[in-house]
């Protein structure tokens, strides 16, 4: 910020200067990174706060952006979580400026910042203001400040984008040509609608000249100008790629479609994207483009809607397995091509998947790849050795075939859910689970029967998304079936196959589990009542006493009161 070096004292010169060196060598993202502890430096300056006059210390942390606003901001602890963070660090102040509506007869030391409703205190003439928790105009609290400084002549609203300028000084060739071509006697003009879009020549020479390949091209940089057919040059830098990516969503809606940037019915269908995932650095940057890009075509009338994306969905990052990000010069780095010479490269996917949650990553441990390893060699030796010598030649029971239905659809209706729910490291926990079934079902002699083929039909196409190569190997190889399980619809749920036959109920006694019992499914709650009673464990406790009352929740819980 331009008023650091004006404020710092002399005393804290030395210090500020090598903490904003420090400060400079990491990047917005990993400054604003929420799990990252916060640092900071005091400057030895004061601020004045206009509202009550107090004096307040001037400290420059990481991250404080100097893009957002005007770079400075007023630090309130007690209600922001980072600040809250910052200030126990370097034991600031902390001061309420919100009270909740309901508080305790007693002050209370703050452990955490507070975000809730409440009423403004320690505020001057904003004091009693409510406060709830919308955000702009709609909130009161945020009302009465803006409203209060503009009248005292000393602020006024803004809105503070996120958007940042895009940078083209570094040129790329496979950036997006700007059409615009150059003429001696008309100087700049635009490419005529009808000889767009611009594209790049496929014939470039790399040499290393130290300018773009564009501009070396004769044939590609020599056109006509548009308003008097005479000799132009065409512009040779290039836009950043964002320009392109910031839309291309829609370009792959109709790819081959000539008549405009898309089709208007495969718009209506597939739009707006249901889930976009990417890392966090996409948040301010490639999705807040595409946003833009949106809403100026709404704007200018060629799509329909507010948001091209329903959400977005983070990944978390592998570390380490000394808990840093990997760099090759902290000597952390682990090679996946190693571990994919070793184990295969769905055992590497399916370890990721059920070792990390999705949104959070975590330090990498080479011990657990192991045990996906084995569980994939399981798969195949389930499938390609269906009865192996010492399985049951007999017609299995029908309660057998039953069982294996209904936990193989109870499996499906988990993983269905978990994949609209980036749970992978619970699918693959499922798929292990029903794997073990499938083979106490194989030793029971359920090999060969109708029930088995759906089973191992079901299995592929739930580890297909997860393990891909084996499974497609298993599905068209070894099986026989038509090629690609990736061209295959998900399977339905049968809802009827995956209820369960009984019920284990909890059974607590005013209030702690002492029994569960057994009941059929389709038990009423009077039937569970006179099972919970009739219990051996519950009848010593009750030892003839008649309950008070015995309640039966949703038939998933019985509480005996006495």
């Amino acid at each position: 910020h331009p008023l650091v070096d004006r404020i710092t004292t002399a005393d804290r010169k030395e210090m500020v200067q090598a903490y904003k060196l420090q400060a400079s060598r990491q990047s917005d993202i990993e400054r604003e990174a929420a799990d990252r502890e916060k640092t900071g430096v005091f400057t030895g300056a004061y601020a004045v706060n206009p509202v009550n006059k107090a004096r307040i210390p001037i400290w420059i942390a990481d991250y404080v952006l100097m893009s957002y606003g005007t770079g400075a901001i007023m630090a309130v602890p007690a209600h922001d979580e980072r600040d809250f963070a910052f200030a126990i660090k370097y034991e600031l102040p902390i001061i309420p400026v919100i009270k909740p509506e309901a508080p305790s007869e007693e002050e209370v030391e703050m452990t955490e910042a507070y975000i809730g409703p409440g009423v403004m205190v320690n505020s001057g003439p904003l004091n009693g203001t409510r406060v709830n928790t919308e955000k702009g105009r709609k909130n009161p609290a945020i009302n009465a400040v803006l409203d209060w400084l503009e009248q005292q002549g000393i602020g006024k609203e803004s809105i503070n984008y996120r958007y940042r300028d895009w940078l083209i000084s570094r040129q790329r060739y496979w950036g997006s040509p700007i059409p615009m071509v150059y003429c001696e006697g008309h100087g700049w003009n635009p490419v005529p609608e009808d000889q767009l879009p611009v594209l790049l020549p496929d014939d470039v020479e790399w040499k290393p000249t130290g300018e773009s390949p564009l501009k070396l091209h004769p044939t590609w940089k020599n056109t006509t100008c548009p308003v008097c057919s005479g000799p132009a040059t065409r512009e040779t830098d290039t836009m950043d790629t964002f320009m392109c990516s910031s839309w291309y969503h829609l370009r792959y809606l109709s790819a081959k479609y000539d008549g405009g940037p898309f089709e208007d019915a495969e718009y209506n269908y597939w739009m707006p994207v249901d889930t976009y995932t990417g890392g966090i650095e996409h948040a301010t940057m490639h999705l807040l483009y595409t946003r833009f890009f949106h809403k100026a075509l709404r704007d200018a009338g060629i799509v329909e809607g507010n948001e091209p994306m329903l959400q977005l969905r983070n990944q978390g990052i592998i570390l380490g397995e000394d808990g840093d990000k990997m760099s090759k010069s902290k000597g952390n780095v682990v090679a996946p091509d190693t571990l994919v010479d070793r184990y295969g490269t769905d055992a590497l996917r399916t370890y990721l998947m059920f070792a990390y949650r999705w949104q959070e990553g975590g330090p990498w441990n080479s011990n657990g790849i192991d045990g996906t390893f084995r569980w994939l060699r399981r798969v195949w030796t389930l499938i390609t050795d269906a009865a192996p010598a010492g399985a049951s030649r007999s017609t299995p029971q029908s309660e057998v075939l039953r069982n294996l239905r209904r936990r193989v659809h109870q499996t499906l209706r988990n993983i269905s859910r978990d994949f609209e729910n980036f749970e992978f490291n619970t699918i693959i926990s499922s798929l292990m689970e029903l794997l073990n079934d499938m083979y106490k079902a194989r030793e029971a002699g359920a090999a060969g029967s109708p029930e088995w083929d759906e089973a191992i039909d079901i299995y592929l196409r739930m580890l297909a998304p997860v393990a891909p190569h084996i499974a497609e190997e298993l599905w068209t190889v070894q099986l026989g079936k038509p090629y690609s399980i990736h061209q295959q619809s998900w399977p339905k749920v049968d809802e009827a196959a995956a209820k369960e036959d009984v019920l284990e109920i909890p059974v607590q006694v005013n209030g702690k589990l002492r029994d569960r019992i057994s009941v059929p499914a389709e038990a009423s709650e009077e039937e569970i009542r006179a099972a919970a009673l009739v219990s051996d464990a519950i009848r010593k406790i009750l030892d003839g006493q008649e309950p008070k009352k015995v309640i039966v929740a949703n038939r998933r819980l019985v509480n005996i009161v006495i």
